[in-house]
């Protein structure tokens, strides 16, 4: 991350980005705002494909603005911006904009939903679900047994 940062990747602060392949040679196009995960994911600021045609690779910039969440094994492809308060669902492929406050899902990418119904919806789940506040990794083994005895469909862990 130090490298690609001096390359030119900006990121914001309170960013969690777990194992991401981010475009090592086009990562200065590319900007994270604050408070973004990326979990196991590609962003991809060129597209090769006119390259053994055209002998030129197509560029292009790719913002994600705040408080933004790209789930596992997600692409997010080159002139891509990425509104706030997104949520982009697990193995999506970002080929256009995501406004602002839309969950995304698919192949492409289309919108399926807006945040705020999604954390209405989890609020009201979590006052009849069981909830969890030791993060799992200082979760005893009796606590880990305890939560597969009590998830019936979902739980909340912190």
């Amino acid at each position: 991350m130090k490298r690609l940062k001096r390359r030119g990747l900006k990121v914001g602060s309170e960013c969690k980005i777990y194992n991401t392949y981010i475009d090592y040679g086009h990562c200065f196009l590319i900007e994270i705002g604050n408070n973004v995960t990326i979990s196991n994911s590609t962003l991809l600021a060129h597209d090769a494909s006119t390259k053994t045609f055209l002998g030129k690779t197509k560029i292009g910039k790719i913002k994600i603005e705040d408080n933004v969440f790209i789930g596992w094994g997600s692409i997010i492809l080159p002139n891509v911006k990425i509104g706030s308060n997104v949520i982009i669902g697990a193995g999506s492929v970002v080929n256009k904009d995501i406004p602002s406050g839309s969950i995304v899902a698919g192949v492409p990418a289309t919108i399926i939903g807006q945040t705020n119904d999604f954390i209405d919806k989890n609020k009201e789940w979590m006052s009849v679900s069981p909830v969890y506040d030791k993060p799992w990794k200082k979760k005893t083994k009796n606590e880990i047994m305890l939560m597969k005895e009590q998830i019936e469909i979902f739980g909340y862990d912190d």
